[in-house]
């Protein structure tokens, strides 16, 4: 979508929509369909993110320097090399990073997901906690929460330095 520009013109407006559509308000209807399974925690973690991603790809395809893509232009690769070969090396430290931040999004709706239709995971130990007033395990669960987000978060960052040591501009 981001190297194309009709293409971007005629889906971007509906990804804009979609994005606008809040993702717990699925809820009822998942577990309609799918009950309180994982495949419904999947579905809603799906319609939370992919949206917002798309557009992120979208942002960062587009930002490549258009220097790269006419030298490739002028050097003879046809438009499928330069996306595969110039556009899509150059986005990608950049749609990694998208990636490492929407997957605290995702953590968030997961919990959502848990407290309202699972039997297990830590959404719904808070919830059977919260029946009990016990407010400690609900702490733990919200302190386990913060501590897994910052561990895949810190995660995300070593296997990018990993894969783009040449990214250092993009480092945080």
């Amino acid at each position: 979508m981001g190297c194309f520009g009709n293409v971007r013109a005629l889906l971007n407006p509906t990804m804009s929509a979609w994005r606008y559509l809040p993702a717990a308000s699925f809820v009822p209807l998942l577990l309609v369909w799918f009950g309180p399974t994982d495949t419904a925690k999947m579905a809603l973690l799906f319609i939370g993110v992919i949206f917002f991603l798309i557009s992120l790809i979208l942002d960062n395809t587009s930002a490549v320097q258009k220097e790269l893509v006419e030298a490739a232009l002028t050097m003879g690769a046809s438009r499928r090399e330069v996306v595969t070969r110039v556009v899509v090396p150059a986005a990608f430290p950049a749609i990694f990073d998208s990636m490492r931040n929407m997957i605290a999004v995702a953590w968030t709706y997961l919990v959502i997901a848990e407290i309202v239709g699972a039997q297990d995971g830590i959404g719904a130990v808070m919830m059977r906690a919260g029946r009990f007033l016990s407010v400690d395990v609900i702490m733990a669960a919200i302190l386990t929460i913060g501590i897994l987000g910052v561990l895949t978060d810190v995660l995300f960052r070593i296997v990018g330095r990993m894969l783009f040591p040449w990214n250092v501009e993009r480092r945080s």
